[in-house]
């Protein structure tokens, strides 16, 4: 069973068995030189021109990390498994990146402040996102910015996921401006066609 399916089926994933393999999905390692120009591109649209310090929470094996890490920023990435931490270290070796294992619900950074808190397919699996956007937004520097990729996978019932009109609600009172971008139809990003909801989120505050 594949790990989408998996999601889809709301199936406990144990993210340390899973690390080896994660990066075999088109979207997750990026192999793919198509998909990954494509998230290059798509992430060099949404982050800023200059260099910015990135929050990158459940960071997996770092593939966004090393995407951001490309184009300039300073990255510190978080994930609750030892096993990703690991993989996405050895990614970035030699980077402006730091990675630690925590929750990213409440990452552990201290009194550190970002430009940028970027997550992908992570905000849906959260309890109470509406309080974790809340704790994320006192984790940004003034005008700094939420780029949120997620989406609801699955055209069966139920579905899992984050509808876009319910996320942009949750940031409404957080932020000054949210701009949503359908990624659905861009088939490069997922290494296949999707016909589910996928969008991403950047909000500045």
């Amino acid at each position: 069973m594949g790990m989408e399916m998996e999601m889809e089926m709301g199936l406990a994933v144990d993210w340390d068995a899973a690390a080896a393999s994660f990066d075999d999905e088109p979207d997750h390692g990026l192999r793919d030189p198509e998909v990954r120009q494509a998230w290059a591109s798509r992430l060099r649209s949404w982050l800023p021109e200059r260099a910015s310090d990135v929050l990158d929470l459940g960071c997996g094996t770092g593939s966004l990390s090393l995407l951001a890490a490309e184009q300039g920023h300073r990255v510190t990435g978080v994930d609750r498994s030892p096993a990703m931490v690991d993989l996405a270290r050895a990614k970035l070796a030699g980077r402006d990146a730091a990675f630690l294992v925590g929750d990213a619900a409440a990452p552990p950074v201290g009194e550190e402040r970002f430009d940028v808190v970027l997550v992908r397919h992570v905000l849906w699996a959260l309890p109470d996102p509406g309080r974790v956007l809340r704790h994320w937004r006192g984790l940004l520097r003034p005008a700094g910015r939420f780029v949120l990729v997620e989406g609801v996978w699955g055209t069966t019932v139920p579905t899992v996921g984050i509808p876009a009109d319910r996320l942009t609600a949750l940031l409404a009172p957080l932020v000054e401006d949210v701009r949503v971008e359908r990624l659905s139809g861009d088939a490069r990003l997922w290494g296949k066609d999707v016909d589910d909801e996928r969008y991403a989120a950047v909000a500045v505050v």
